[in-house]
């Protein structure tokens, strides 16, 4: 359940990858980088343009010197930055004209090492993995120009358009065509050469080079220059599409605040975030995001708090109430007092979450990057044997037909549509949700959501408020009511459980600091105390048939607690605990999703659990469970499903860590500040709405449609083409559009994931 955090004893680095803009030479760096001895975790995230190493401390200098050479083996024209914390910040206002604008809102990151993070840079004149644009780099340029691009290729088309019209012949239209041809794709000539120098043969480059080489061998001059054209023009087109997805990503992280305005009297002085100390005094302003975590000391605003939970009803801040980084204060002026550090604030730990989710990487990702490796090779070997053995075995075959044929199959042959569109599709899923106030840690979690089965619930804090209300006092005979309610506040005086706070805050008056005393509270029965001399408990039932007092029935339903005296029952209170608004909603919309059961695991009465589940409409309750007894059921749950199936576990995220271990999928509730809740669960759902988990599931299908319509389009249109390319009916035009077209049309479809579904 681990999302990169280095554990005890590993360290984590992370570097940014300047000029990548090749998915296949992301998995290729990755793949490399993993088989590093040292090395126990690698993941390259082409869309952030990151690289995150995992080494055991012993080896992290050795590992990250062996990991840089890798990449630079690889793919000489990356640079590589590494993100030390507090991010790249200060480099991004001067960046290159070819970096992103995205770069204006980078993350900062955690405070530990190698914990920083940062959004993704974006070329907005790249050209996707465009090898004109790896040309620029490997010649020191800061990126070819989009306009620098499309002049070169027009240069080229004109001179492929001469040689074809004007009536030369002989050497003169070979050299024109050649001079087409170089003009138009001599950088892939280039660094296909580099590639195969440096062991790294099956690209699209090999591909595209000697597909076109081929056509100028067999005396296809014209149509050689044409793919070639045709392809540099696609490459343009497909770049443009990933930018797009990228920024469309990027977009999603807007919500790192530039600066602070500090307070030191009444002087206000501008800072980075990063500067901020616990305790400083800061101000916002109106339109302004709230830079840093912290209680609000003076003014009031509503502020919209949509960057973090997705909600669109601004909520109100006055004097005592917290804000939160990423916050945007609508209207008014108020003074903060700054609870955490910028590393540990809540827009830091939401972008290192979103940035960090795509090392998690989903089934059919991996499957996508294990099917790419051995399917290229696969068909550069078929593409060999087509335009060998046919010549051979049938009679009146011609080489140069057949040639051509395999020529064909090798264009077909690239899997980028795969490889660019498939990662991008489930870190669009991941940006929907977080989007919508969910923080979902890897495409595998994600994934996993589409086999949810079984939903089990906790029930205090996430299908009900939480917030007791005292609604009954029951003493017993000879006990006034005031006084079983000053005693049962005593008892509870040192509790901060919030059945303690609502006895307290019924009670309503001060408890003397000397009148408790030999305080314990006993996990899973309650509490036992000295009060003003006289041993009191206060707890369940369970807890007065272990001290063998006989207790009454409840007066209603409700959480109850007992209180005894001495060796004598003093009488019970009851305590209600209301369910939050869309419960109901989040029990029935996850049916209509196909949910198999649903399960609430409580430690409260039976009775109280038993009306809850009868009110939610939930299948299976079981109450009076400490702990362990959670963790069990779970484990007999998992007996229950099927071989896919899923066992979801969505609690708070502070008392149930083992049942949320235990779980195939845990979420929190309510993560935000909560840090027991982002360490243990899988998933963070940040506004505390139990229907959001119905949410969660509708973009899960939603982006795994999305990913296997990519999948089945490109298989598809692939396997028809080499087909056709076989029997001689496509051309290497139809060839460039199986493999440029295939992948442009892929990404654009990718993009579709960002969208959160209106409906599920």
């Amino acid at each position: 359940m681990s999302d990169l955090h280095a554990v005890e004893g590993n360290v984590r680095r992370q570097w940014l990858l300047e000029g990548l803009d090749c998915a296949n030479c992301a998995m290729k760096i990755e793949n490399k980088v993993k088989r590093i001895e040292g090395v126990s975790a690698c993941s390259v995230n082409f869309a952030l343009k990151t690289m995150t190493l995992e080494t055991a401390a012993s080896d992290a200098e050795a590992a990250s010197a062996e990991a840089q050479k890798a990449v630079h083996s690889l793919e000489p024209h990356v640079k590589l930055k590494e993100i030390k914390a507090g991010g790249l910040r200060g480099q991004t206002k001067a960046a290159a004209p070819g970096e992103a604008a995205a770069d204006a809102h980078a993350s900062a990151g955690h405070p530990a090492e190698g914990h920083a993070h940062r959004a993704g840079e974006d070329h907005p004149h790249g050209h996707g993995h465009s090898r004109a644009h790896d040309h620029a780099h490997d010649h020191g340029h800061g990126g070819e120009s989009m306009r620098g691009t499309v002049l070169r290729l027009v240069i080229g088309a004109v001179l492929g358009a001469a040689a074809l019209l004007l009536p030369l012949g002989g050497w003169a239209e070979l050299l024109l065509y050649i001079a087409a041809y170089l003009t138009a794709g001599g950088d892939v000539l280039l660094t296909a050469g580099r590639n195969i120098v440096r062991g790294q043969v099956f690209d699209e480059n090999f591909l595209m080079a000697l597909a076109t080489l081929g056509a100028f061998a067999i005396g296809e001059y014209p149509e050689g220059v044409a793919v070639m054209l045709f392809y540099q023009v696609g490459e343009l087109f497909q770049g443009m599409a990933v930018n797009r997805s990228r920024r469309s990503i990027t977009a999603l992280m807007d919500i790192r605040p530039e600066y602070a305005w500090l307070k030191n009297g009444e002087e206000l002085s501008r800072i980075s975030p990063e500067e901020a100390a616990v305790g400083d005094r800061i101000v916002v302003k109106p339109g302004e995001k709230v830079p840093l975590d912290g209680t609000v000391l003076e003014g009031s605003a509503m502020m919209d708090t949509s960057a973090l939970t997705g909600e669109s009803v601004p909520r109100a801040a006055g004097p005592g109430s917290e804000v939160l980084s990423g916050f945007i204060n609508r209207n008014g002026v108020i003074t903060v007092q700054v609870a955490r550090e910028f590393g540990e604030s809540a827009v830091s730990r939401i972008l290192e979450l979103v940035q960090n989710a795509s090392s998690q990487k989903a089934k059919t990702e991996n499957f996508i990057t294990r099917f790419a490796r051995k399917y290229t090779p696969a068909v550069v070997i078929a593409a060999l044997l087509l335009a060998v053995v046919p010549p051979l075995l049938i009679e009146g075959a011609e080489f140069a037909d057949w040639i051509y044929r395999a020529l064909v199959f090798l264009v077909i042959s690239c899997p980028c549509a795969l490889v660019v569109s498939i990662p991008l599709g489930f870190f669009g899923g991941i940006g929907a949700a977080s989007r919508s106030g969910i923080l979902i840690k890897g495409g595998n979690y994600l994934e996993a959501l589409n086999d949810a089965k079984i939903i089990v619930f906790d029930k205090t804090g996430t299908l009900t408020k939480g917030q007791f209300k005292v609604t009954g006092i029951y003493p017993s005979a000879g006990t006034a009511e005031e006084e079983l309610l000053r005693l049962a506040a005593y008892a509870e005086s040192h509790s901060g459980h919030p059945i303690a706070e609502s006895i307290r805050a019924a009670y309503g008056r001060d408890i003397p600091a000397g009148a408790v005393a030999d305080y314990n509270e006993l996990s899973g029965y309650g509490i036992s105390a000295t009060v003003e001399g006289r041993a009191v408990l206060a707890g369940n039932a369970r807890l007065m048939q272990r001290e063998g007092i006989a207790v009454p029935a409840a007066a209603s339903a409700g959480t109850v607690v007992h209180i005894a005296a001495g060796e004598d029952y003093a009488g019970h209170l009851i305590i209600a605990d209301e369910l939050k608004p869309d419960s109901l909603q989040a029990v029935q919309a996850l049916k209509k999703l196909g949910i198999r059961k649903t399960v609430m695991l409580t430690g409260d009465a039976a009775a109280v659990a038993e009306e809850v589940g009868r009110q939610l409409g939930i299948d299976e309750v079981r109450a009076e469970l400490l702990p362990q007894h959670k963790v069990e059921a779970v484990a007999a749950l998992e007996k229950e499903k099927g071989r896919r199936e899923k066992i979801v576990f969505i609690g708070d995220g502070i008392n149930d860590t083992p049942v949320l271990a235990r779980a195939d999928v845990g979420i929190a509730m309510g993560g935000l500040g909560s840090d027991a809740a982002i360490e243990a669960a899988d998933i963070v759902i940040m506004t505390d709405e139990p229907s959001k988990l119905a949410t969660a599931i509708g973009i899960a299908g939603r982006t795994r449609r999305i990913v296997w319509q990519n999948i089945i389009f490109a298989l598809g249109v692939k396997a028809l083409f080499l087909l056709l390319g076989a029997f001689g009916i496509a051309t290497m035009w139809e060839a460039v559009f199986s493999d440029v077209g295939v992948t442009v049309l892929a990404v654009l479809n990718s993009i579709r994931a960002l969208q959160v579904p209106k409906s599920l």
